[in-house]
């Protein structure tokens, strides 16, 4: 952990989070937006899945949201990773993606992380790369919804990244 993450508090998001988490991500200019409303239905019905980190002052300045896959109860499918712009580059996705994984394996007894990300997000790609490496874990990679699938207008494939398996 680095001294900058170390300032840092790093916990369950609660419904107050929500409005900060989906500025967060309107921000990132990278994330697909969902609504504001979803951003504070994550915060009540999904906390026990993601992670929020939190400055000195509480306000959140990076989040993890994730679900447990009803047909797949061991698999962590992480949504979203999106880090404030004034905190970026110290480390804290991966420190979030750590802490959200270390409480999900032991607490759910989750196996397997997946999630989609789409081609050139090299930011991306390489956080999870690093995860499963951190871990020990294989990274498979597969196209899970190709272009053709959304309906809302040209949207580039999303290609699922399965790691696992975790250790317990």
């Amino acid at each position: 952990m680095t001294a900058a993450q170390a300032e840092l508090q790093i916990d369950r998001p609660s419904l107050a989070d929500g409005a900060a988490l989906w500025r967060i991500a309107r921000d990132s200019k990278a994330l697909d937006l969902n609504s504001s409303y979803s951003y504070l239905l994550w915060c009540r019905d999904f906390a026990a899945t993601s992670v929020v980190a939190r400055a000195e002052d509480g306000t959140p300045v990076g989040f993890v949201t994730g679900y447990v896959r009803p047909d797949q109860p061991r698999t962590l499918l992480v949504w979203q990773v999106a880090v404030d712009e004034s905190h970026r580059g110290r480390g804290l996705a991966g420190a979030l993606l750590d802490g959200l994984a270390a409480r999900t394996v032991a607490e759910l007894g989750v196996t397997t992380v997946e999630t989609t990300i789409t081609p050139g997000n090299t930011a991306s790609e390489r956080l999870f790369a690093s995860f499963a490496e951190r871990h020990g874990a294989r990274l498979e990679r597969e196209v899970l919804f190709g272009t053709g699938l959304f309906p809302d207008g040209p949207h580039e494939p999303e290609v699922l990244h399965r790691i696992g398996p975790l250790a317990r």
